[in-house]
């Protein structure tokens, strides 16, 4: 290669190179470290610089090495200096700094002293500052005891009057670390997988999961393999939950969860657990004009028709000998795992042919044709009919 090619490649390099801003993000490897200073590689020519601090932790030991990458934030130049950060907030900055931090967007680190009118009062870098409950969470604030005393990162929403008026949003960070989970999660998320999350919310309708960047709804069906009427008899909330991701719709941000299929399904070991003949024990949970249905066990209900009821007289609806709750001795009449449908009858349950009296179903003899005396009953009539 010519030296003339090379410079021009090299003016065009230089051209082209995007001048760093304040606020960009960039990801930087640690080259050395000298005293309160942290020497950062960033891929130009000079290195840039972060204050041994903000890589600290409580007891005051350096949790990083040279070698090491980090994900910072240009702030500014000085000096000859490109200055970096993780996050503002440390006893090092003041006015100036937070004021580049709003006008940059970088995120600075808050702790949370007490709670005010409309918000909490937080501390940044020796600066009272103010975040409304709506600026809080990402979620309608509950319980604001849960956030006093905590160290959270914020964003200056507002900077006003030199320094004296200052408003913060955590929520403005969760949002933007969620965004960039959820492009994660579209990357590495299929229908079918089974993934963990934390049970965020609770409805009549469903419980809402994090699984990592974005919520998925477990609708009430899907919640377990038998009937459930109320989502907190299953879940509660801030629970860890094994689901199985079941339908999504990155378009309206619509993720469907089931707990159910992380569960052994009942039916597997219906036709072992209920042979024909066998007897349980039952609890009705459902009434309907055509029979009761019966919980044998979470997931496997089985059907007692109005026609086994009564005890062999005519009802009209099952709720006239049996009630919803009510625990039951059945006996399996008939096993159907393909349509998942049981066939129950009361344990004493005799069928109608059983009880109807024997002349009605014995043809009758006749006179004519036998010179037999006849039945007992018969016998019982004709005496009957000479003492009157």
């Amino acid at each position: 290669m010519s030296d003339e090619t090379f410079a021009e490649l090299f003016q065009a390099k230089t051209i082209t190179r995007n001048p760093l801003q304040p606020g960009n993000q960039l990801e930087a490897t640690i080259v050395s470290i000298s005293g309160d200073t942290l020497f950062l590689d960033i891929g130009g020519k000079s290195e840039g610089v972060l204050h041994a601090a903000e890589m600290r932790n409580e007891s005051g030991e350096l949790t990083v090495a040279p070698g090491d990458k980090v994900k910072v934030f240009f702030l500014a130049s000085r000096g000859g200096e490109k200055v970096f950060t993780t996050r503002l907030g440390s006893r090092q900055s003041g006015s100036p700094e937070l004021e580049e931090a709003h006008q940059a967007g970088i995120p600075v680190e808050g702790k949370v002293t007490g709670e005010v009118k409309g918000g909490f009062s937080v501390m940044v870098a020796g600066h009272r500052c103010f975040c409304p409950y709506s600026q809080m969470d990402i979620r309608k604030v509950d319980d604001s005891t849960a956030y006093l005393e905590k160290t959270l990162t914020f964003k200056i929403i507002e900077y006003g009057n030199q320094g004296k008026n200052i408003i913060l949003s955590a929520r403005a960070i969760q949002e933007e670390q969620r965004r960039q989970e959820r492009e994660a999660l579209k990357a590495r998320l299929s229908e079918g997988m089974r993934v963990s999350g934390v049970v965020t919310s609770l409805r009549d309708f469903g419980a809402f999961v994090d699984i990592g960047g974005i919520d998925g709804l477990i609708p009430l069906s899907e919640l377990a393999w038998g009937q459930t009427d109320k989502v907190e008899d299953v879940l509660s909330r801030g629970q860890h939950v094994e689901v199985v991701v079941k339908r999504l719709d990155w378009d309206k941000d619509r993720i469907s969860l089931s707990l159910r299929d992380t569960l052994v399904n009942p039916w597997d070991s219906a036709v072992n657990n209920y042979p024909v003949g066998s007897i349980h024990q039952g609890t009705i949970n459902r009434l309907t004009a055509f029979g009761a249905f019966v919980t044998l066990e979470p997931g496997i209900d089985g059907l007692l028709h109005i026609s086994k009821l009564g005890a062999g007289r005519r009802i009209n609806h099952p709720r006239e000998v049996v009630e919803s709750g009510q625990e039951l001795t059945v006996k399996i009449e008939s096993v159907d795992t393909d349509q998942k449908r049981i066939a129950l009858v009361p344990e004493d349950f005799v069928s109608r042919e059983a009880t109807v009296p024997r002349e009605e179903h014995t043809p009758p003899v006749s006179k004519e044709s036998s010179p037999s005396m006849g039945t007992l009953g018969d016998l019982l009539k004709s005496q009957i009919k000479k003492k009157r």
